[in-house]
């Protein structure tokens, strides 16, 4: 640590054992998420996509590039939706819609678009999940929503996943209703098929578009038939020429899809957006002291050793200066304030260093005792006083167990930290960068606890409990219902089951669910949070947190 400030934080990276090991280890699983994203950006492939030319449509990805300010990139939420979850029915990229946030004549808006080069843009369970989830971050964020539409509706062999549930299609059209009440735009434009209960979504927005060969209808000619015996071709029973001129639904016909493409930029012109910037930015902002690259040196992401929190954190705050809240109590939870692109900002982080405490016992590293969970539940009510955001850095592996916690009111403690993170206003938002297990991923405003973005880096690891101890509790449990059993027969049973935890436990097959939105390099990680903060910046107000009944 440099003694030149007691506030300046980190150390030079040469001063990190085994940092080569660490980098090796980094560099491996970082080319395997870039490898995979590039994969996942071809959609449905080569003749998908040349499909889709040859109807003179753009694909997807062409679209909002098109859309999007020149010499800006989408901010994309979810790329890894679905990864390795249907196989029986092909590769769904990315579940068949590209969500994300970009600028859009200068003002941040939320893109969701149906990739059609994937099963047609038919939406399967993750595919709502992952529009609600980008819909659920243009509302906590107060930013516009987009919407191009391009899909032929629900995946009819799973439509029992997609149609009747509460987080099931319909929520798509109730959260239309309550965004749109909120003041929130939303444009829709139909680029392609638009059918069933999909209908309902461009009617519901603000401002709906429709290009030339486009349609939109409840039901499509082969069910109109079949429902009342009427013969029409689609074009006639729901095309532009249709919505535009008979119905009256559509507020633009365009003839393809850049004329639609500027109507829209045209449309988000002239709305009246004021951003107000609640939180306040110092332009003038210095970067990290250290390099952002060596983020993949400080620990091994195939090794459990301990490092230090802080040289993470170096490497993330403008100037490397963080102000460490009760530096010297509750040492496993690190607490304190810092700016990021400006920004002012909490952060609480778990520390891996084993602590020796006062009275010359030893804290371990990653674990949240009854101290570090008191710490963070005031520094979290102290952000909400303070109205700043909070960033929560995981590597945590829950909180301590054992006899002296129990009775040293472990339960009551964390209870304290989760009513605070429960209750908190405050933004937040949440970075995984190694283990997220049990309890203490909820502590740390884990998935549950609506973070308004929730990142994690390629060593990220989300699970009840980490693999060894999960292995073991199970194969007690069932190697004795089995009766009497060979080392060789339980060593087998421990080694599938931990294999099975492992595959469960990783940073892919959490992003393919949704439980965090992205899956970041660490060396993207200041850029990430910068833009990230500034999105968060078109927040309005923040309520009063109101904490309830609090354990003491």
């Amino acid at each position: 640590m440099t003694n030149e400030n007691k506030d300046i934080i980190g150390s030079n990276i040469n001063e990190i054992k085994n940092n080569d090991e660490n980098f090796s280890e980094f560099t491996n699983l970082n080319a395997k998420i870039s490898e995979l994203r590039e994969i996942i950006s071809q959609g449905g492939g080569p003749i998908a996509i040349q499909k889709q030319h040859d109807k003179k449509r753009m694909t997807a990805r062409e679209r909002i590039k098109y859309l999007i300010d020149s010499g800006t990139e989408l901010f994309e939420i979810g790329t890894f939706a679905a990864y390795k979850m249907y196989e029986d029915y092909g590769k769904i990229a990315s579940a068949g819609i590209i969500t994300g946030i970009g600028k859009i004549q200068n003002k941040d808006c939320m893109i969701i678009a149906n990739d059609a080069t994937v099963k047609a843009g038919a939406y399967f369970e993750i595919t709502l999940k992952k529009t609600l989830r980008a819909q659920e971050i243009a509302e906590k964020n107060n930013i516009p929503i987009v919407y191009l539409v391009d899909s032929a509706g629900v995946f009819l062999p799973l439509q029992d996943h997609v149609f009747p549930d509460e987080n099931h299609f319909g929520r798509i059209f109730y959260n239309n209703a309550r965004i749109s009440a909120k003041g929130i735009a939303q444009i829709a434009c139909v680029m392609g098929p638009c059918v069933a209960g999909g209908a309902y979504l461009p009617v519901m927005c603000d401002k709906y578009v429709i290009v030339e060969g486009s349609s939109m209808f409840l039901a499509g000619p082969a069910l109109v038939k079949a429902a009342i015996g009427q013969e029409i071709d689609q074009d006639t029973l729901g095309g532009a020429n249709t919505h535009s001129s008979i119905s009256g639904i559509a507020d633009y016909h365009e003839k393809d899809d850049l004329s639609a493409i500027d109507r829209i930029r045209t449309i988000v012109s002239n709305i009246n957006i004021n951003k107000l910037n609640i939180f306040k930015k110092d332009i003038h902002f210095k970067d990290p002291r250290f390099k952002s690259t060596e983020l993949n040196m400080i620990f091994n992401p195939k090794r459990l050793l301990p490092y230090d929190m802080n040289e993470i954190i170096s490497r993330i705050v403008d100037d490397s200066c963080f102000y460490q809240y009760k530096e010297n109590y509750g040492k496993t939870i690190i607490c304190g304030n810092a700016s990021i692109g400006g920004i002012k900002i909490g952060i609480v982080a778990n520390q891996k260093q084993h602590i020796k405490t006062e009275n010359s016992g030893i804290q371990l590293g990653g674990v949240i005792y009854s101290d570090s969970a008191d710490k963070a539940a005031r520094f979290v009510m102290n952000c909400n006083q303070d109205k700043i955001p909070i960033l929560f850095i995981h590597d945590v592996n829950g909180f301590m167990v054992g006899k002296d916690a129990e009775w040293g009111g472990i339960a009551k403690d964390g209870a304290k930290l989760v009513n605070a993170v429960s209750n908190s206003t405050v933004p937040k938002i949440t970075l995984v960068v190694g283990g997220s297990y049990g309890a203490g991923n909820y502590a740390m405003s884990g998935r549950s606890y609506d973070p308004n973005f929730l990142f994690s880096w390629p060593s990220a690891k989300v699970a009840v409990m980490g693999a060894d101890q999960a292995a073991k509790t199970l194969t007690q449990i069932k190697t004795a219902k089995m009766g009497n059993l060979s080392t060789e027969k339980s060593e087998e049973i421990y080694n599938e089951i931990k294999l099975e935890y492992l595959k469960q436990s990783e940073c892919t097959y959490a992003a393919a669910r949704l439980w965090i939105d992205e899956i970041i390099l660490p060396s993207e990680t200041r850029d990430k949070l910068i833009y990230t903060l500034d999105v968060i910046n078109n927040i309005e107000n923040i309520n009063k947190p109101n904490y309830g009944v609090l354990q003491v």
